[in-house]
């Protein structure tokens, strides 16, 4: 039995050592072919391989196999495209990394540097800020033109108003560090009682030769669209003036019937640049507001003598609820036009009775702190109380 194994193994052998003759002959063939045909493209591309090209390798101990090399041009392809995706895998990571530091530095560590909140004694800090600086300038023009505008601007008031103690003692000039002018924003928005100025032009003039620019926004004046003649006439709204990066938004008040301050609407026309300023973060303006007059006190922020609303609290409470409903005078006029108007003694001295009631219960709810509105009745459609009416609807 084991001479048959025996003999087994070297029959196989023996086919196999026969097979790999047969397949050597068979390679001799196709190579004496391929040198025959000198014109063929088959042959040529074998050519141009050399024998660097060429690795034989034994797979077993009868069978050799032949395994073509890659050329050197395309390893050396390979490996700059490698160099290439991994240097641009790198500079993609390093922008990405930049980018990150450029947004962390101007969310967090610019707010908290914008504000000098430091501690250290005998310094002082913040006042380098690009805010103050502006507000600075701004106040040094409109003192030494005599124009008394006064800060409204909603963040700086109501800080003022939590630290109202500390600001009350401070002196002109001993500020050691930059509180409030220096929060970061893009706007500082003060005020201005229109009939107060005196010399618009030359003001405007004077803030141009100071390095700002600034930007003047003009309207139709709403009190004289009941006088035909006058209708039309174009006053002051808004001033914006910018330094560097910095805007201070100049809102121009105006008295209305009533014993109330009003300002107008913001409306950018064609002519004006739209990226002057981003107008969007304008605290006032998008909408006409109407407020009660306030009375100014003086107090110094941040080394700066301001004027501000005794009662900020007061105007803070204001300023959300302060948009402003023009009377509709065409639709008015429309309406006395169809339906004449009562001209008489009684109805003129009824009219004036009915304003100085609505008047006073306006006082009197506001002082209660109960809010009202009008509900109905001549007054939201005719712009006066009727002498058809018997009263008043709140």
């Amino acid at each position: 039995m084991f001479e048959q194994g025996r003999e087994s193994h070297i029959e196989i052998f023996e086919r196999t050592r026969r097979g790999s003759e047969g397949h050597c002959r068979l390679w001799d063939q196709c190579v004496r072919r391929c040198r025959s045909a000198k014109g063929s493209a088959r042959f040529s591309q074998h050519r141009l391989l050399g024998k660097q090209d060429y690795l034989r390798i034994q797979k077993d101990e009868t069978n050799w196999g032949t395994f073509t090399r890659q050329p050197r041009e395309h390893r050396r392809l390979m490996s700059r495209i490698n160099k290439n995706v991994i240097l641009a895998l790198l500079t993609l990571t390093s922008s990405a990394f930049l980018l990150f530091q450029l947004y962390y530095y101007k969310h967090y560590l610019s707010a908290k540097n914008g504000a000098g909140l430091s501690k250290s004694k005998g310094s002082q800090i913040g006042f380098d800020s690009i805010q103050w600086r502006a507000v600075k300038k701004f106040i040094m023009l409109t003192s030494s033109q005599n124009v008394p505008v006064f800060l409204i601007d909603p963040l700086i008031l109501e800080l003022i108003n939590k630290n109202f103690e500390q600001v009350k003692n401070t002196s002109h000039g001993s500020a050691s560090e930059c509180k409030f002018l220096c929060v970061p924003r893009d706007f500082t928005a003060f005020a201005l009682q229109y009939h107060l100025w005196k010399n618009e032009e030359g003001w405007f003039r004077i803030a141009e030769n100071m390095g700002f620019q600034c930007l003047k926004i003009e309207s139709k004046d709403p009190r004289l669209d009941g006088i035909d003649s006058l209708s039309g006439t174009e006053i002051p709204l808004h001033y914006i003036c910018k330094l560097a990066a910095h805007a201070i938004h100049l809102v121009v008040f105006h008295e209305r019937s009533g014993n109330y301050l009003w300002h107008g609407h913001l409306r950018l026309k064609g002519h004006i640049d739209r990226k002057f300023v981003p107008f969007r973060k304008l605290q006032f303006g998008r909408y006409p507001g109407a407020f009660d007059r306030p009375e100014l006190q003086q107090v110094t922020v941040d080394g700066l003598v301001l004027l501000i609303p005794k009662d900020p609290v007061h105007f803070l409470e204001e300023v959300p609820h302060s948009r402003f409903i023009e009377c509709r005078y065409k639709e008015a006029r429309a309406f006395f036009q169809q339906y004449l108007d009562d001209n008489t003694v009684e109805a003129v001295a009824f009219r004036k009775s009915a304003k100085e009631l609505l008047q006073l219960a306006a006082r009197t709810l506001k002082k209660l702190g109960v809010r009202f509105w009008l509900s109905s009745g001549t007054c939201l459609g005719t712009c006066s109380p009727s002498l058809h009416c018997a009263g008043l609807s709140l």
